[in-house]
């Protein structure tokens, strides 16, 4: 994901990499991340599933080429090797949301590999705080929508799925689209709309997105307060596999600093289930703590939980609780330590619980 708006200069101050894209010239730089991770798992219940570890590598390239001061015109690649423990898992949510091998061949059935972001953008600039942004091309709702300054990179941060963006509220990536930006001062929207080549019932369609957001710096430290709503064409398969119907959603996304050491971060989400949903609601929150608590200032702690209510599936609950320590070894390389606890309850009794560890890598360029 390429967060944007707000929650970026708050996230950059909180979590700083000083590795910046290479610079050809003032209009043109590449850069990018690679993140070889390895993935291990100690089960109980979770019949068809066993122990094992499992690698995954992605490496993201990323080309921004800028004619004017207000446009630019970005692609971002994908390649991975591995799927780390995505497929091998027996749990509903991701251990890691990173695109991995498989998710990045025949992206939405649109038969195309590796190219996740192709977009022009061009910004409108009414005095000195208020500014209109407009892109079009290949996006990614993710950019726009459910921003978290602690809590919304797989790379930096939290690696389970539930943590990263709220899985209770649909928001698509990679495909074709146009969104709009605007900030004025401490108010910011975002607006996105997107064709998508197709879902998990192998149907094309439209995707609307609107988030509202206002950061406030008080006392404490800056915050940032979000409203993402969200919904589909009908073009969803109801849970009984025999009508199609929209996907429509709620979430609230909230981070907020406690001086210069403590953030935490919540999100709430609801979604309707007309169309067959994992899950109706989403309740997570976590904690921040900066290394400059022990002399460490670019390392940092993150602590975090999801419960999840289950929607018109199998699933009545998932739970999913998470720590990492990310240490900062000079200005382009992150080792991250990374456990996980991971539980679904099935509404037929049972179900698989577990640990996962992981050790990640990222090395930004």
């Amino acid at each position: 994901m390429r967060t944007q708006g707000y929650s970026v200069s708050l996230a950059a101050l909180l979590l700083p990499v000083a590795a910046n894209a290479y610079e050809f010239n003032e209009n043109l730089s590449i850069g990018g991340l690679l993140a070889p991770t390895m993935q291990c798992q100690s089960l109980s219940d979770a019949a068809g599933a066993r122990d094992t570890c499992r690698a995954g590598t992605p490496l993201q390239v990323e080309l921004s080429f800028r004619p004017t001061a207000r446009d630019e015109v970005f692609v971002k690649l994908g390649f991975a090797a591995g799927n780390a423990l995505n497929g091998y898992s027996p749990f509903a949510l991701s251990p890691w949301a990173a695109d991995l091998n498989d998710d990045l061949k025949d992206i939405n059935g649109r038969g195309r590999d590796h190219l996740l972001n192709a977009w022009y953008s061009h910004r409108f600039e009414f005095g000195d705080t208020n500014q209109l942004t407009a892109s079009v091309g290949i996006i990614d709702s993710t950019d726009y929508l459910d921003e978290n300054a602690y809590a919304n990179d797989e790379f930096m941060q939290f690696q389970n799925a539930a943590l990263t963006n709220g899985p209770s509220v649909f928001l698509p990536s990679y495909d074709l689209g146009a969104a709009a930006q605007w900030d004025a001062g401490p108010l910011s929207v975002r607006a996105v709309l997107m064709d998508v080549g197709e879902n998990d019932d192998g149907h094309d369609y439209r995707f609307y997105g609107v988030q509202a957001g206002y950061t406030v710096d008080s006392a404490f430290g800056s915050g940032t307060y979000r409203l993402v709503v969200a919904g589909t064409s009908q073009d969803f398969l109801d849970a009984s596999a025999v009508r199609f119907e929209q996907r429509t959603g709620v979430l609230l996304s909230f981070d907020q600093a406690f001086g210069e050491v403590v953030g935490g971060w919540v999100r709430f989400g609801w979604q309707t289930d007309d169309a067959a949903v994992d899950y109706a609601a989403l309740y997570s929150g976590g904690l921040d703590i900066r290394g400059s608590a022990w002399g460490r200032a670019d390392d940092n702690i993150g602590l975090g939980y999801a419960l999840l209510d289950g929607g018109n599936l199998n699933i009545e609950t998932s739970q999913v609780a998470e720590a990492y320590y990310r240490l900062q070894l000079g200005e382009s390389f992150g080792l991250t330590g990374d456990l996980q606890y991971l539980r679904d309850d099935y509404k037929g009794g049972g179900g698989p619980s577990g640990w996962i560890y992981g050790v990640r890598l990222t090395v930004e360029y």
